[in-house]
């Protein structure tokens, strides 16, 4: 069993591959992560397989490209208006397993300490950073409190962050120490004021 990178109060991160750490996790309540897809970052990001999330029987929330034809089933796509005049517009969110209503989602691109700043969230550099009020959202709306959410492509740790503010246990997975430091400074800031 790996050690966690960071571990606090019902919150881990592991750095390393998500499907290398899959068989040693406990029963998950809720999957919500961002995977690495074909559109504009392939350069940076090589693309990874979710066929194993097929595999896990649990609600999923999964971001993905609306350029490229998502791989699984799912029950709903959810849009995120990115409320931005340049780039894309909006993200899929797929949900598996879960409900068929879809949801428009309208939060702002986190792309700059500016944005950061006006939505009272941070900038961590990351290319594909959501906006913690959306995670926020999803995860109040899809998960009850001290359920265990779990994010295989953490990145900055958003999730983990919403996860933590709303009283959730959550599991992060990253490959790049870079972003499992930034997210573990995320999470042992104080809990921001989001009055």
């Amino acid at each position: 069993h790996m050690k966690p990178y960071y571990e606090n109060n019902g919150i881990a991160i592991y750095l390393g591959d998500c499907l290398t750490l899959l068989d040693s996790l406990p029963e998950i309540d809720l999957i919500c992560t961002d995977p690495p897809y074909p559109d504009y970052h392939t350069t940076i990001y090589a693309q990874t397989d979710i066929q194993f999330l097929s595999a896990m029987a649990c609600r999923q929330l999964v971001f993905w490209s609306a350029k490229v034809d998502f791989p699984l089933d799912y029950s709903a796509i959810h849009i995120w208006d990115k409320k931005s005049g340049a780039g894309a517009q909006y993200e899929r969110l797929y949900e598996r397993n879960g409900q068929r209503q879809y949801n428009v989602y309208r939060y702002y691109l986190i792309n700059s300490t500016v944005a950061a700043s006006f939505t009272r969230d941070i900038y961590t550099g990351h290319p594909s950073q959501k906006p913690i009020q959306l995670m926020r959202r999803l995860i109040g709306d899809c998960s009850k409190p001290d359920n265990l959410i779990l994010d295989p492509f953490m990145g900055s740790g958003s999730t983990l962050v919403a996860a933590k503010q709303l009283g959730r246990r959550a599991i992060g997975i990253e490959l790049s120490e870079k972003y499992c430091e930034i997210a573990a400074n995320r999470l042992q800031q104080e809990i921001l004021d989001l009055a």
